[in-house]
């Protein structure tokens, strides 16, 4: 088996990854690819593996990730530190169920593609933003907010939920835009509601405010989008892989969550 190790940036992860490396090669012969792995073991919380699924973007099509929880928030993780004997076991004798999440891509002005796992963020905290919504080729709305957030099933109980996004049950491949900070007053109105939208949507996103804003996917950012004329966002062809070798409860997880 072909692996590789991303870890967060602490020393009891380091240690954890540096255990995971003498046993893998010693015991199970295993061999070490940073180059081209077949599975990424990430070591650390959710934010581990989403700079895992950056560093890798252009090989999702062909590895899978599993995580070990050493951090504040294991969502997509499946193993605490202690089962370490546990996850070798499973690694190394039981066969997973291959469970894939579509990215989220934002393409702006027809050229640059930015990808997320999560959600792709657009707005300034600076000055209020105004962007003309339009779904499909069809105008829906203009919206005035500090900007919006739109997100994948996944990243539904991430960013998107503490700007009060709902939270979408595992399995449904969706969009979802929510607004952040939306102004709402006699001369300015918009659905502040969460907008859930099926997975073959397009969300063409225009305007002035484009000049000034951000675009952040995941926990990255663009620089200021200067004279960009239009974001399109939506579901991208690419997919992460997770490796499950345990039974996946969406509803235990989401408990463990609030």
């Amino acid at each position: 088996m072909r692996y590789t190790i991303y870890t967060r940036d602490d020393d009891f992860s380091r240690d954890l990854a540096s255990k995971f490396n003498e046993v893998m090669r010693d015991e199970f012969h295993d061999i070490r690819d940073d180059d081209s792995p077949q599975i990424v073991l990430c070591i650390g919380g959710d934010g581990t593996i989403l700079r895992a699924i950056h560093q890798y973007e252009s090989q999702l099509d062909k590895l899978v990730f599993v995580g070990i929880h050493t951090g504040t928030l294991g969502f997509f993780t499946d193993y605490t530190k202690e089962d370490f004997r546990n996850f070798l076991h499973d690694l190394h004798h039981n066969q997973p169920v291959i469970q894939s999440y579509p990215l989220i891509e934002a393409i702006v002005d027809d050229q640059q593609t930015y990808r997320a796992l999560n959600e792709i963020r657009l707005g300034s905290f600076t000055t209020t933003v105004y962007y003309d919504i339009s779904v499909d080729g069809e105008y829906f709305e203009t919206v005035c907010s500090a900007g919006i957030c739109v997100s994948t099933q996944a990243g539904s109980t991430a960013a998107n939920r503490a700007i009060g996004g709902a939270v979408v049950d595992d399995g449904l491949n969706i969009l979802e835009l929510t607004q952040i900070m939306p102004v709402s007053h006699i001369n300015q109105h918009s659905m502040t509601a969460p907008y859930i939208l099926k997975q073959e949507r397009v969300i063409e996103i225009t305007g002035k405010s484009l000049d000034h804003s951000l675009l952040c996917y995941d926990h990255l950012e663009t620089k200021r989008l200067r004279q960009a004329m239009k974001v399109v966002i939506k579901l991208s062809d690419q997919k992460v892989q997770f490796a499950r070798f345990r039974p996946y409860s969406y509803l235990e997880r989401l408990k463990n969550l609030f």
